[in-house]
């Protein structure tokens, strides 16, 4: 159950803080950045942002500073370039939110359909279909977002916690074990990671 929160919180939590956020604000200031950047003599494309990013991440010994190097990931990933796009997000977000699950899925269906490469898209859905407990579309939704983005930790904690609800332990110690490579600070899954140990230990002697 633990981990089950702990994915629901880097997802669904998340987003729906943001509905709030217009997207034409997200994709302005996403412009006044690069705007900023160029200016500096240091402007970066999306990859670049988020290969520092991760880097710094990794690098990273202090939780909270860490956590704010991941919030600045996840607003990354956030904003897809395109204001339909966004739009679409931000309907399903607040859809989700009024537990119109099935409206959900169609703005993020069309989204997807639209830009099959914005690795959100794919996160949104398959963190639907987690909520609505349909864990087979939910992975295979995961599995696309690590094929676009493979150090998505927010997909590896969805997918450590379908293998731990699903019965599959060392394979669920093996997607935390991916987490912690990305984002070695977090402490929940840290702790995610040494139960499932002591549990797996437990089971061998």
């Amino acid at each position: 159950m633990a981990a089950m929160r702990f994915f629901m919180l880097y997802t669904i939590c998340l987003s729906l803080s943001l509905i709030g956020a217009a997207p034409t604000a997200a994709l302005a200031q996403s412009a006044d950045k690069a705007s900023l950047d160029a200016t500096s003599g240091a402007f970066t494309t999306p990859a670049q942002r988020l290969d520092k990013l991760f880097v710094e991440l990794k690098r990273e010994a202090s939780p909270d500073a860490a956590t704010g190097i991941a919030n600045q990931i996840r607003r990354e990933w956030q904003d897809s370039g395109s204001a339909t796009i966004n739009l679409l997000i931000q309907w399903a977000d607040k859809a989700v939110s009024e537990e119109k699950n099935a409206a959900a899925l169609d703005f993020l269906d069309e989204a997807i359909r639209l830009k099959p490469d914005y690795v959100e898209g794919w996160n949104r859905r398959a963190t639907l279909h987690f909520k609505l407990g349909n864990y087979r579309k939910s992975m295979s939704d995961i599995n696309q977002v690590l094929v676009i983005e493979p150090r998505h930790f927010g997909a590896l904690a969805g997918m450590a916690a379908i293998m731990q609800q699903t019965g599959r332990d060392e394979m669920a110690l093996k997607a935390w074990e991916r987490f912690l490579e990305v984002y070695p600070t977090e402490r929940q899954a840290q702790k995610e990671l040494g139960e499932l140990a002591e549990k797996l230990t437990g089971q061998r002697t």
